[in-house]
C-alpha cells in the first residue's frame, strides 16, 4: 500500500463526506476507495470511520488521524515545493573549492557574478592548495588542475593551463639561456605552491624530467614570487593564466618554451549522484562555459 496515497484519500473521503464523493473526485470507482480505506484502517490497527449504507462519521480515532494526516500531507506538498523552488532559484548554502591562485584569478569573479544573479544562495569558498575529498568535507563543487585519477567524481573539462618559465626583460639580456643547462646557473625563483625549490618539471627529447635549478628566493606567496620575478630577481615557473597580464603588458617574456611540461587540464568536479542538487546544477551551468571562454582566452 502506498501510505501517502491512502491518506490523501483519507482526508479526500473526510472532506467530501462520502466514500461515492470522494471517488468521483479522484476518477476512481468507489468499490476501489472502500478497498484502499479498508486498508489502511488495517495498517494502522483501528477503524477510523463508521460507516452504513446512508451514512458516515469519523471514530474518535480517525478525528485525530485525520489531523495529522493534513499535517503531514501540507509538510510533503511543501517540501515538494521547496525542491521546485530550488530548481528555478537557487537557495541556501553552496560549498566550492579550488586551488588558491586559480580561485582568487579565475573562480572567484565568477562566484560573485553568480551571487549576483541568486541572492537567497549562501557561498562558501574554500581556496587551498591542497586535493581535499569533496564527499568527506562536504563541498558541492570543485575545480581541479591536473590529471584525475578514475573517481566517482563526475568531471567536466573547462581548459588546460600551461607551467610556463619567464623572466623579466633585464633578466633576458643578463642571462641569456641557449638551453636548459642555464637554470642550473641563472638565479630562480620558487613559488612553492606550483614548484620545489630545488628542481622544475620540463620537458627533454619529449621525456618529463625534473630539472636542478639555483633558486635564489623560493616563497609560497605567489604575489611576491610573482613580483621577484619583474623585478628580475630570477626566472619563474608559473601556470600561464597566474602571470596573463604581465606576459601582455612586457613585464615578463617566455623563455625556453620548447621544454614547457605538456598541458595541465582543468576540470569542474562534483559528486556523482542519480538526483543532482539544483544548486549544483546551476552553478555548474553557470560556470563551464565561462571557465571555457577564459581558459581559451589564454591560449588565445
Amino acid at each position: 500500500m502506498d501510505k501517502l496515497k491512502a491518506m490523501a484519500s483519507f482526508v479526500r473521503i473526510v472532506d467530501a463526506g462520502s466514500l461515492t464523493a470522494a471517488a468521483d473526485a479522484l476518477d476512481v470507482s468507489q468499490p476501489s476507495m472502500v478497498r484502499q480505506l479498508a486498508a489502511l484502517e488495517a495498517a494502522v490497527g483501528v477503524r477510523l470511520i463508521n460507516r452504513t449504507t446512508r451514512r458516515m462519521a469519523l471514530t474518535d480515532e480517525g478525528r485525530e488521524y485525520y489531523e495529522r494526516c493534513k499535517l503531514v500531507l501540507a509538510a510533503v506538498d511543501e517540501a515538494e515545493a521547496s525542491l521546485s523552488a530550488r530548481r528555478s532559484e537557487p537557495r541556501g548554502r553552496l560549498r566550492i573549492t579550488s586551488s588558491v591562485t586559480f580561485g582568487r584569478a579565475l573562480l572567484a569573479p565568477l562566484i560573485v557574478d553568480f551571487m549576483a544573479e541568486h541572492t537567497q544562495l549562501r557561498v562558501e569558498a574554500l581556496l587551498i592548495d591542497r586535493v581535499i575529498d569533496l564527499i568527506d568535507e562536504g563541498i558541492d563543487v570543485g575545480v581541479r588542475l591536473a590529471h584525475l585519477p578514475d573517481s566517482s567524481l563526475v568531471a567536466v573539462p573547462v581548459g588546460e593551463t600551461r607551467r610556463s618559465v619567464v623572466g623579466s626583460a633585464a633578466l633576458v639580456r643578463r642571462y641569456r639561456l641557449a638551453d636548459l643547462s642555464g637554470l642550473r646557473s641563472a638565479p630562480c625563483v620558487s613559488f612553492m605552491g606550483l614548484v620545489s625549490p630545488q628542481d622544475w618539471p620540463m620537458v627533454v627529447d619529449d621525456e618529463a624530467v625534473r630539472l636542478p635549478v639555483n633558486t635564489v628566493f623560493a616563497t609560497k606567496q605567489i604575489d611576491a614570487a610573482i613580483a621577484a620575478c619583474q623585478r628580475g630577481l630570477g626566472y619563474g615557473q608559473f601556470f600561464d593564466y597566474q602571470v596573463q597580464e604581465q606576459l601582455r603588458s612586457g613585464k615578463l617574456r617566455p623563455v625556453l618554451e620548447p621544454h614547457w611540461p605538456a598541458p595541465t587540464p582543468i576540470h569542474v568536479v562534483y559528486p556523482q549522484a542519480r538526483l543532482l542538487s539544483g544548486n549544483v546544477r546551476s552553478f555548474v551551468d553557470f560556470v563551464v562555459p565561462r571557465l571555457r571562454s577564459r581558459m581559451a582566452a589564454l591560449r588565445g
